[in-house]
């Protein structure tokens, strides 16, 4: 969740560090939320609505996916096949940047805005050792993060490790960005479930390239906030063991919008008018329902739950230690890994817990066996 008042607040948080400033990170996320969402700086989450029979259709099409059997339903990734660019190249790696059009099924593409048919992808990789004997790890997007460049920093000292980052521009970010939408403020309800389901296929057929296309021995995924939500999806239901990361994440995004400091981000009297309903508590409990299609508890466990690390804050203003505990509850073998502090301050501070977890989460696997 990148924002410039990020760097407003850095100082102050590296100076915190030194003393123990215990639950005033959580009201630390509340002042950085209040600054961000509840002024005019920038507009509400859904301010046009739900987005009538878009969100029916999702609604409908998302339920299928989840019958008795768990997983059935979910189609296997589609092998795409980037135009890739080298963007920089020195002796030790190489910074590519990739095109491609999104998986997604002609339903979804045409629920898709047509900013986002196109899907962005950087690749750095290092050229210490060939693909089998290395591992390449996917980033994914959170809530405001626009561009390549935090998780480029997250993943770029992972190169001495010999990991490669791959970071995805989700859709409705950055250049996929539909023209009417200021920010990260999504205009409707059904544009959430729009680009959460575009980034888990997506995700998913990167991780079939790595494998199949350019031959990596160990394969990751990760994300932070909303971000990790999608990476705990696409790890329940990637076909072999893979590293499953989820940085200052909840089970859901009725967490976020519903409990969290987002929930003042939200245009709910517009959802109220949309829906046609009396009181703030009907939109509400309608958001409730909708957004369980985002419960991670409800997907397959992953195969290898060992390889599984959520880290997560202590005083975490958006995301409540009930949520991070119920996904720890659902995939027994996971593991939790507690950081100091809040969502922003962690966001700032703590990216050598979150490199050293994607690191053991790797060292948890099995190297693929290299074909005759």
């Amino acid at each position: 969740m990148y924002n410039p008042l990020f760097s407003k607040f850095r100082f102050l948080f590296q100076e915190m560090v030194t003393v123990n400033m215990g639950p005033l990170y959580y009201a630390l996320d509340h002042v950085y939320g209040a600054l961000c969402h509840r002024t005019k700086i920038s507009p509400q989450f859904f301010s046009r609505g739900w987005g009538g029979s878009k969100l029916e259709l999702l609604e409908r099409v998302i339920n299928q996916l989840f019958p008795e059997v768990e997983g059935r339903n979910w189609p296997p990734p589609t092998l795409v096949q980037p135009n890739w660019k080298t963007v920089w190249e020195s002796k030790d790696a190489c910074l590519r940047e990739g095109v491609f059009r999104t998986p997604c099924d002609e339903v979804l593409l045409n629920a898709l805005p047509p900013e986002s048919h196109i899907a962005r992808v950087a690749f750095l990789s290092p050229k210490s050792q060939q693909p089998q004997k290395m591992a390449c790890v996917v980033h994914l997007a959170g809530t405001g993060d626009h561009s390549f460049e935090r998780r480029l920093r997250l993943g770029g000292p992972l190169l001495k490790e010999n990991i490669a980052t791959m970071v995805l521009e989700s859709p409705f970010y950055g250049r996929r960005r539909p023209m009417l939408q200021r920010g990260s403020k999504l205009l409707c309800v059904s544009d959430l479930l729009l680009l959460g389901r575009a980034t888990i296929e997506e995700a998913r057929s990167l991780l079939h390239w790595l494998d199949y296309e350019a031959g990596f021995g160990k394969m990751g995924i990760c994300g932070l906030s909303m971000g990790g939500v999608h990476a705990a999806m696409v790890g329940s239901l990637h076909p072999t063991p893979i590293a499953t990361l989820p940085f200052l994440s909840p089970h859901s995004a009725v967490v976020a919008f519903c409990e969290g400091v987002l929930k003042h981000a939200t245009a709910w009297e517009a959802l109220r008018e949309d829906l046609a309903v009396l009181t703030l508590e009907e939109a509400r409990e309608r958001m409730r329902n909708v957004l369980s299609l985002t419960d991670v508890t409800r997907f397959p466990i992953p195969k290898n739950p060992n390889a599984v690390i959520f880290v997560a804050a202590t005083d975490d203003g958006y995301i409540p230690k009930h949520s991070v505990m119920e996904l720890q509850k659902a995939w027994p073998g996971s593991e939790v890994r507690w950081v100091s502090g809040g969502h922003v301050s962690s966001y700032l501070l703590h990216n050598g817990e979150f490199r050293k977890a994607i690191v053991d989460g790797l060292d948890r696997l099995q190297w693929k066996e290299s074909p005759l």
